[in-house]
C-alpha cells in the first residue's frame, strides 16, 4: 500500500504495478495517489479502502478483468454504501473492454489496461 492525498486507486494483480507506475508519473505533476493492493478479495479489507477514500474523496479501481461484474464494481458499490458523503467525484473503473480476449500478443497488449488508462481515470476524477 502507498498512501496518498488526492486519489485512492484500488488495484488487483498486475494492475498494482501499473498503478504504482501511474503514481510515479503523476507525482511529477503534483498529483498524489494512494495505491491499495487488497491482496485478498474475500475477505476484503474494507476499512483500509473506506479510510483512504474518506481521506482523498476520490476512487479509481483497476483490474485486468472486464468492467461488468468485476471486483471494481463491487469495490465501487462498497464505497458508495459506506463513504458516499466523502466522494467528491463518481468512482472510475479501469478494466478490460467487453470484447473476446484476443489471442495475438499485439492485440492482448491493447486489451489489457495499463498505467496510461489509470492516469486517464485519475484525471477524470480530478476534473
Amino acid at each position: 500500500m502507498k498512501g496518498g492525498k488526492d486519489v485512492t486507486v484500488v488495484a488487483t494483480l498486475c494492475m498494482v504495478h501499473e498503478a504504482l507506475a501511474a503514481a510515479e508519473l503523476l507525482s511529477k505533476e503534483g498529483i498524489d495517489l494512494g495505491v491499495i493492493d487488497p491482496r485478498t478479495l474475500v475477505p476484503l479489507d474494507k476499512a483500509t479502502v473506506i479510510g483512504s477514500v474518506k481521506k482523498t474523496g476520490r476512487l479509481v479501481t483497476a483490474e485486468e478483468s472486464r468492467e461488468r461484474g468485476g471486483i471494481g464494481a463491487e469495490i465501487a458499490a462498497i464505497v458508495a454504501g459506506d463513504a458516499f458523503a466523502s466522494l467528491k467525484a463518481p468512482p472510475q473503473r479501469v478494466a478490460a473492454p467487453a470484447v473476446p480476449i484476443p489471442g495475438s500478443p499485439f492485440l492482448e497488449d491493447l486489451y489489457i489496461p495499463g498505467k496510461n488508462d489509470i492516469i486517464s481515470a485519475v484525471k477524470r476524477v480530478l476534473e
